[in-house]
């Protein structure tokens, strides 16, 4: 069952999570139709996850709720609670942590794990039993496993039989299972990916697997050979457990040139303080969920106050204004000689789901065409011919870093109480 040269993968996903984390927490939801949204009060919020029972009528992850609601008028719907979410996610991730040491956390939900070397705890199948049964009986949560040679083929793998269910993909099955399969089936195509892809003729994971190099890589740059690579079953990325130090928090403080009770001073270094971040998230292509800020007085007496978001930010305004929000709230009006502003429980550009309402959308989608012609060269080129100028000079003034106080958090699973005091 273990190859003498290749490796054995994992890919654990935890099925409807957030609404599955709800049920285990009130056990009264079971086998009602669920979902989890932004602003449930209002019809205009959307929809961030939700229950099988939710899906059988329609309902679907970004959908309206008031389109949400006219599919099932009975649906039940309730705020995010990361607290709870992320309490969860740590349970999980402790449960993989005892069968090997190559654990890498891909979000809050999922993530790989190496068992080559973990032949003591039995087969791989044995394994994954194991791990979907105490994930079950321990959180009260169901999982769904892939089993695979790498990563690419655990994650389609575990894609298969949800919930609760354990799938094998070796690479001599792919021509078989994943060729006949719509090209975008295959994990790493979206949506704008596909449409070019048909553009030219293919149209399933068996046409991309026997497509021309060549043409990939002139019309998709160099994720087109990439992804035919995948198609043919192959990825060589190995499970990297430092891989979620790229979850750190991100933050900067500086000592003021003098100590200061103006606030329109104070608020002016945090315009700044909150520039830095933005680009070093943006650099990071992650987004923050939380906000904390440092205030140290001309007595050296400092205090830090943190805030929990009701969505992902990453701009210079939105970072500077939470920020600002909490200094009125907490500052004792004493004169201030350092501030600082961290952002923290990151979560990657591509995964966070932004809960709009009708004001943030009408922003967001003034956005669009700049937002496809950026899509469109990052396919044609690579995804780091173009980024935000903000990420650009991150890169030029690195140096301005240097001795400004950055705080992190080593481990973006790890559990921390968000107060504010």
């Amino acid at each position: 069952m273990y190859p003498k040269n290749g490796r054995v993968i994992l890919h654990v996903d935890m099925n409807s999570f957030y609404a599955s984390v709800e049920m285990a927490f009130d056990p009264s939801l079971k086998g009602k139709p669920l979902a989890i949204a932004g602003n449930p009060e209002e019809r205009r919020g959307i929809i961030v996850t939700c229950s099988y029972e939710a899906r059988k009528y329609g309902v679907k992850t970004t959908m309206p709720l008031w389109e949400a609601k006219k599919l099932c008028p009975q649906l039940i719907i309730m705020r995010p609670n990361f607290e709870r979410y992320r309490a969860a996610s740590i349970g999980m991730f402790e449960i993989l942590g005892q069968y090997s040491d190559l654990v890498e956390p891909v979000s809050i939900d999922e993530g790989y794990v190496d068992i080559t070397d973990s032949q003591e705890y039995g087969s791989p199948v044995q394994i994954a039993e194991t791990i979907q049964k105490r994930i079950f009986e321990q959180l009260d949560l169901p999982c769904s496993i892939g089993i695979a040679p790498n990563k690419f083929l655990a994650k389609m793998a575990s894609d298969m039989k949800k919930p609760l269910g354990i799938t094998i993909l070796r690479k001599r099955d792919v021509p078989r299972i994943l060729w006949p399969l719509e090209v975008e089936e295959m994990h790493g195509v979206g949506k704008k990916t596909g449409e070019k892809l048909r553009s030219f003729g293919i149209q399933t994971i068996g046409d991309l697997a026997k497509a021309d190099s060549i043409q990939l890589k002139a019309k998709l740059g160099i994720n087109g050979p990439r992804l035919k690579e995948k198609a043919n079953g192959v990825d060589r990325r190995r499970v990297d457990p430092e891989a979620a130090a790229e979850f750190k928090s991100v933050g900067n403080s500086t000592t003021l040139p003098r100590d200061t009770t103006n606030q329109q001073e104070l608020f002016t270094v945090f315009a700044g303080l909150a520039e830095k971040v933005s680009v070093r998230l943006k650099r990071k292509k992650v987004l923050a969920t939380s906000i904390s800020i440092m205030i140290r007085y001309k007595d050296r007496k400092t205090i830090t106050r943190s805030k929990q978001l009701d969505q992902p930010i990453v701009q210079v305004e939105d970072i500077a204004d939470q920020a600002k929000a909490l200094f009125r709230k907490h500052w004792n009006g004493n004169a201030v000689r350092l501030l600082g502003i961290t952002g923290g429980d990151l979560v990657e550009q591509g995964s966070a789901v932004m809960q709009l309402d009708l004001f943030n959308f009408e922003k967001e989608a003034k956005k669009e065409p700049l937002l496809k012609a950026m899509e469109e060269l990052k396919l044609k080129f690579g995804a780091d011919i173009i980024d935000h100028a903000g990420a650009i000079n991150e890169m030029k003034n690195k140096k301005d870093d240097v001795g400004t106080a950055t705080s992190f958090n080593k481990d973006f699973l790890q559990m921390r109480k968000h107060t504010e005091r």
